[in-house]
């Protein structure tokens, strides 16, 4: 199922625009709580470029040799039954893989599955190990994900949440770890997923063509040169990829570090009921990417700049939308309501200044959220 590559992928900094694409693989990369992201874009737009390219970024992990889940030998709390109960480990050092999941796939293709009969003749579980197995500390990568069965959809973003995959067939079960960095992608001109999915996706970014002439020659260039020699385009770029992944890595190590001040929360809050969005996941995916595109910019504290740049990334496709609507989120209603938020702060402040001698406590418009996070996919050395 992982991805076997016989030459260099292509330098994920050498590819032209798409931005806030690169942004979003980026902080899924930094923190993979915040849901995995869905791409959606006509052809011919790098997007499966783009996520291959990523796993080139992300530096080795540390796993137990010949475990068919890749267990990290430095948490056993996260193990598989069979790590846990081997009294000796070997250790080795393996790439980030891209672990594709085929359209045609079925849900014992996915989850794996059980051999019911040796299980009631022996008491034995023969698990049979599938997608969510191999993705487990990995990139999962899902194109064309609309064209997915909804069910097999919903088995994906239940383990993406969870981080557990879980199999029950004929009252027997069968769980092990599953964590991973979720991308799908897709070209909405095929259709596109229901509300109910699209939701439980932590980030989505449209993606369109690039109609600047200079732009389109650089990638005819940029490809030519690569396709010709691999290895030396790579090698030309490979300042700017250990860069990026020098930057990645700093920023999963400063998160757990990042605080939310209340007047952040607030904004977030005030911006997602405006934005009419339903439930509480925008709200608590929008805090998530915030806190990560802080410790991505190497700061400790989440301020209105991270605020605007997760809006953009998490209520596109959350907003409710009329037959005519398009998925931009508008900017100027962002604006309006961080000013709500901003004068609502300022109110709350007053009144507690002026009213501090009363016995009715009222709440601290600065007091500050940490939001501990952690890399699962990186080993400590």
């Amino acid at each position: 199922m992982s991805e076997t590559h016989l030459r260099p992928s292509f330098p994920f900094t050498a590819i032209v625009g798409q931005d806030l694409m690169k942004l979003a693989l980026i902080l899924n990369a930094v923190n993979p709580r915040i849901g995995g992201v869905l791409l959606k874009g006509e052809r011919g737009t790098a997007k499966s470029t783009a996520v291959r390219s990523l796993a080139g970024l992300l530096p080795e992990h540390k796993i137990v040799m010949g475990c068919v889940f890749g267990c990290d030998p430095l948490k056993p709390d996260e193990m598989c039954e069979d790590c846990r109960n081997k009294k000796d480990l070997q250790i080795i050092s393996q790439k980030i893989q891209v672990v594709e999941l085929p359209v045609s796939a079925t849900e014992d293709n996915v989850v794996g599955s059980l051999d019911i009969s040796a299980a009631i003749k022996t008491g034995e579980k023969h698990f049979e190990p599938g997608v969510l197995a191999a993705a487990h500390r990995n990139i999962l990568y899902v194109d064309e994900v609309n064209l997915l069965n909804d069910h097999i959809v919903d088995v994906l973003l239940d383990a993406a949440a969870m981080g557990i995959n879980v199999i029950e067939r004929e009252g027997i079960s069968y769980a092990h770890p599953s964590k991973f960095i979720l991308i799908g992608t897709m070209n909405p001109e095929e259709g596109d997923l229901r509300p109910q999915l699209l939701d439980r996706f932590g980030l989505c970014v449209q993606i369109e063509g690039i109609t600047d002439p200079v732009s389109r020659l650089e990638i005819i260039h940029r490809r030519i040169a690569f396709d010709t020699d691999p290895q030396l385009f790579s090698a030309k770029w490979a300042d700017s990829e250990n860069e990026l992944a020098g930057k990645i890595l700093a920023a999963q190590k400063l998160l757990p570090e990042v605080v939310t001040p209340e007047s952040m929360l607030q904004m977030i809050v005030q911006i997602c009921i405006d934005s009419g969005v339903d439930g509480h996941r925008g709200d608590i995916t929008m805090m998530k990417t915030a806190i990560t595109l802080a410790a991505y910019a190497g700061k400790q504290e989440v301020g209105e700049e991270e605020i605007r740049l997760a809006a953009r990334l998490v209520l596109s496709h959350r907003m409710k939308k009329t037959p005519f609507s398009n998925e931009k989120l508008d900017e100027n209603s962002v604006n309006e309501s961080i000013e709500k938020s901003k004068n609502q702060s300022k109110q709350e402040q007053k009144d507690a200044s002026g009213e501090s001698s009363s016995d009715t406590e009222i709440p601290n418009a600065e007091v500050t959220t940490q939001f501990v996070a952690s890399a699962p996919f990186v080993s400590n050395p």
